[in-house]
């Protein structure tokens, strides 16, 4: 492709709008209304777990046609990052919010994305349709989370809509075209493309494939993509349908083939002629380092349970690292030890062979021939799962499971001694007066000296005015039998106490 200006040939170009929100307030079925399809039926849970990019053209009232890219991203708060993402790809998102539920935590993570990437929005208030649903209620509880929209103190635009029979969608779609027209995002299709890694998977018989979005330029067969150190010739290329494509331009979501490693999903991409520059560019990318690693913890009191996790997509990968991060403390730490993305291969198994702790995670990925093989032989610690919640809430189990357990000295008693009669070998009898609580028979107590313990004894017998007690009580005078290797002297103290073992958060 001929290198010309960037400021040369702008044209218009179409608006990419995320669709964002809480958990099973209707995004997906938002979008499977405008697309016609049943995306969510596929869904583990009917939950969104990837980020989808979908092209989209809407004929106004007025016939006009508009092309328009839309992203879907998860509510669950687990899958915060792809939502960041979603939300640093568009330039328009609809806020979806339940007419039955209102404002829920993620509508609040989801908005703080929208306002960190200061792009406009609009709030769809859906399942309009629900016999539980009130529009007031709803506008209400947006106002109570500044979100103010028209008619409420405000200027956002707001749409009741129901994702499920249609109604308000047009009205919907119309509001985004004004929005659009109100931006007027423009870009050049003759120079390279540029944008943003989507997604990426690993797949075993096509290799690497990512989602890109292209932001700006063309992108053709024959040319090369670069995403940091991850780099691929154009030679496969679909658009958001599956379909085999030469040539794609700005604001759509295309699918990459043939990369040589798994790109990282939500850096910037560039695109090149040349082969050699391309493969230049990926080998000067430095990563940005984290020291802070679990492997700098030198307390051994605490507890490190070891992971491998192989999941489908960075995505998911991306999802599930989040949710870990809630979920350690300071008596027990997650550390990841291996991690990618696709089937579970024989490298995997082996690395968790290695350690009886390691315990290997796989989310929607199944391990291959040899894998397999070494897993039906071997005792190997693994779980599988493939919605999210389930996994968390095996980790958490885990996690409490490992909380190393404290023992704490709780007093039951404090006496003063007031009188030493006698001292044989470790048994002594004495005389004293219960300050505070009282003495048990049978007891262990701490010996006191000036405030600081000197040791320990065992109470074997008890008296009160000369006959046998197994309690004596705060204010009355004793005898008492104490088995100790410390010689107890007048003007010690004695605490009763007994052990009380807890868990350490």
């Amino acid at each position: 492709m001929e290198k010309k200006s960037h400021n040369e040939n702008m044209v218009g170009r179409p608006p990419v709008i995320v669709v964002m929100g809480h958990i099973d307030h209707g995004k997906s079925t938002l979008l499977d209304y405008i697309r016609k399809s049943k995306i969510v039926e596929g869904e583990a849970g009917g939950i969104t777990q990837h980020l989808g990019a979908y092209e989209f053209i809407h004929t106004n009232s007025e016939g006009r046609a508009s092309s328009m890219t839309f992203l879907d991203t998860p509510g669950h708060e687990a899958f915060c990052s792809i939502r960041e993402r979603g939300a640093s790809a568009a330039d328009i998102a609809i806020l979806v919010v339940s007419a039955e539920d209102g404002v829920k935590p993620q509508t609040v993570e989801a908005l703080k994305c929208i306002r960190k990437e200061k792009i406009p929005f609009i709030v769809a208030i859906n399942k309009i349709d629900k016999p539980e649903a009130n529009i007031d209620i709803t506008k209400q509880s947006l106002a109570e989370n500044e979100i103010y929209v028209e008619g409420y103190g405000g200027d956002i635009p707001v749409v009741p809509i129901s994702a499920l029979n249609g109604e308000g969608i047009p009205e919907l779609l119309d509001m985004i075209m004004l929005i659009a027209d109100m931006e007027d995002k423009k870009a050049n299709r003759n120079i390279e493309a540029t944008g943003i890694i989507a997604e990426a998977t690993l797949d075993n018989r096509k290799g690497i494939s990512s989602t890109i979005l292209i932001k700006d330029g063309t992108l053709e067969n024959g040319m090369y993509i670069v995403s940091h150190d991850a780099y691929s010739p154009i030679r496969i290329m679909e658009d958001c349908h599956g379909k085999s494509i030469k040539t794609a331009s700005f604001s759509s979501p295309v699918r990459i083939i043939g990369w040589n490693k798994i790109p990282t999903v939500g850096a910037d991409f560039v695109s090149l002629n040349d082969k050699k520059e391309a493969e230049l560019l990926a080998s000067q990318y430095r990563p940005e380092i984290n020291t802070d690693s679990i492997d700098n913890i030198n307390d051994k009191s605490i507890v490190i349970i070891p992971l491998i996790i192989k999941a489908d997509t960075t995505g998911s990968l991306d999802g599930i690292k989040h949710e870990l991060k809630k979920i350690e403390n300071d008596k027990v730490k997650i550390r990841i030890v291996g991690e990618g993305i696709g089937n579970i291969n024989e490298s995997d198994v082996k690395n968790a062979q290695s350690n009886n702790k390691i315990i290997l995670i796989s989310f929607n990925a199944k391990p291959d021939a040899k894998a397999k093989s070494i897993l039906e032989r071997e005792t190997i610690q693994m779980q599988s799962f493939n919605i999210i919640y389930n996994l968390t809430e095996y980790i958490k189990e885990l996690v409490n499971q490992n909380i190393p357990k404290e023992y704490i000295d709780e007093v039951s008693g404090t006496a003063k001694i007031l009188m030493v009669f006698s001292k044989n070998k470790d048994k002594q009898i004495l005389g004293g007066k219960v300050e505070k609580g009282s003495l048990l028979v049978g007891s262990p107590v701490k010996i006191l000296r000036r405030e600081t313990e000197i040791g320990i004894g065992r109470i074997k017998e008890l008296q009160q005015q000369k006959i046998k007690a197994s309690e004596v009580n705060e204010g009355y005078e004793f005898g008492t039998l104490i088995e100790s290797k410390i010689e107890i002297a007048k003007g010690d103290r004695i605490q009763c106490f007994k052990t009380i073992e807890k868990i350490a958060i």
